[in-house]
């Protein structure tokens, strides 16, 4: 019979790889996108929709899965969520349509929003004294690391495989084992606790947050497909309505999905535009690498995860430099990683013009990845910084969620200009973007706070 001890690094270990599995479907779709075009014969703004079906759903319900397990129980809403997930995931792999398929990424992302948020609460319960739990919380980065690195791989390895004949679908079926790993040890070792039931929900706020997102999302992909018809504009300027009525709502609300008070922030509301700018450009930026090498490179899956290989490995080079950069300089480590970025695009650009080869594309990636590194920590550490501490919970969700939905923005963005051509001009057009889009956000800094907040 298993210790209280052994069972707790067992319900660790389930809320690890939940986390794993979140990650893993977030990427495999970067590489493995167009063999699922292919096999369907869909069009090209369904390479886009593979993955902004998972993203977007996800933020948006992400800043509600917290409040759903206070409400509820954190144990509860985990299973349910870890259940759903291994359910939309078998759907995704039996899909008989791209239709279906959608739906069913849409699910995942949904029950990820479930999933992910109860997994850091339940590790502060099970690991109560400040060294244990600081050594459970630190396996949370070499385990992001590694599926970030090995999501686009796999994805490559399975498709080049064609594991039974099934190609594409077997990146799903991978979920199944995990899942019921994740669904076993949780059921069997989570803490059973009592759930808040005092904690308010505001459904009207995020239906808002939906609305603003779908509406600025969807036109932007499916709008340049359809030549920029009326609608597309109609939905964008709707987009604005829906943000105007968010804005109200959580200024009245008994229980609004951000505090208010943070919106009277300056340097919070400029932290967020800064993340806004930040994730688009980085996550709109890893698609467009993946469609250049497949469909203008003529790369394989496989190829295609190996080439994405030195971005990952370079934001985990940067990121434990980027905490003592931030100790240092402040808000001046945020420039810093923004120049190394965007002397990692200009590289990446030159090596796309001139067809330079390999070693020059993957170090430019390699250095991209690094200053991908020294800003993801820092960049959400200084905008925290700037709440109060009863405003944190609040703002953490907040920025967790715009982080997912500014890459759904940014995928459609990027996809857009790639599909206009598809080849290296119009990629050089998309790293030109991204670069405008890390200026905006190095002026963006200088609304922060100079010295570096503490929280």
């Amino acid at each position: 019979m298993k210790t209280l001890e052994d069972r707790r690094w067992v319900a660790l270990w389930a809320v690890l790889c939940a986390a794993a599995m979140d990650l893993l479907d977030a990427t495999v779709m970067i590489v493995a996108g167009p063999s699922v075009q292919e096999a369907f014969g869909s069009s090209d703004a369904v390479l886009l929709w593979l993955t902004a079906a998972y993203t977007l759903p996800f933020g948006v319900l992400l800043i509600l899965g917290g409040r759903f397990g206070d409400r509820w129980g954190r144990r509860k809403i985990f299973l349910i969520g870890a259940t759903g997930f291994v359910v939309a995931s078998v759907s995704c792999a039996l899909a008989p349509s791209i239709e279906v398929l959608l739906a069913a990424r849409a699910l995942q992302g949904a029950f990820g929003a479930l999933l992910i948020p109860q997994g850091y609460g339940l590790v502060g319960a099970l690991f109560s004294r400040e060294k244990e739990r600081g050594r459970a919380f630190s396996l949370f980065g070499p385990v992001s690391a590694i599926a970030g690195v090995g999501g686009p791989i796999l994805a490559g390895a399975l498709i080049g495989w064609d594991v039974a004949g099934i190609g594409w679908r077997a990146i799903f079926l991978i979920n199944v084992p995990i899942g019921v790993f994740v669904i076993v040890a949780a059921a069997a070792c989570l803490p059973r606790e009592d759930a808040l039931h005092r904690v308010r929900i505001d459904p009207v706020g995020a239906v808002l947050v939906a609305a603003t997102a779908g509406l600025i999302v969807f036109p932007l992909i499916d709008g340049p497909q359809s030549g920029w018809p009326w609608w597309s504009f109609a939905l964008l300027a709707g987009s604005a309505v829906a943000g105007w009525a968010l804005t109200r709502q959580m200024r009245s609300s008994r229980a609004p999905i951000l505090e208010p008070t943070l919106l009277g922030k300056p340097a919070f509301v400029a932290g967020l535009a800064l993340a806004i700018a930040l994730f688009a450009g980085t996550g709109g930026l890893t698609l467009l690498l993946s469609l250049y090498l497949q469909l203008s490179s003529g790369d394989s899956a496989l190829d295609t995860g190996l080439a994405l290989a030195p971005l990952a490995i370079g934001i985990a080079i940067g990121s434990p430099i980027a905490a003592q950069l931030r100790l240092r300089f402040g808000r001046r480590g945020l420039h810093l990683g923004l120049v190394v970025e965007i002397i990692g695009l200009a590289l990446l650009a030159w090596a796309v013009g001139a067809d330079s080869g390999a070693i020059a594309f993957e170090l430019s990636v390699f250095v991209i990845g690094i200053g991908q590194g020294l800003l993801f920590g820092p960049v959400i550490q200084t905008i925290l910084g700037t709440a109060d501490t009863h405003e944190i919970g609040s703002a953490a969700g907040a920025m967790t969620s715009l982080q997912q939905i500014a890459t759904a923005l940014g995928i459609a963005v990027l996809g857009t200009i790639f599909f206009t051509e598809t080849n290296a001009t119009t990629m050089i057009a998309g790293i030109v973007a991204v670069m405008a889009l890390m200026v905006t956000a190095a002026i963006l800094v200088l609304r922060l706070p100079r010295t570096t907040p503490s929280f």
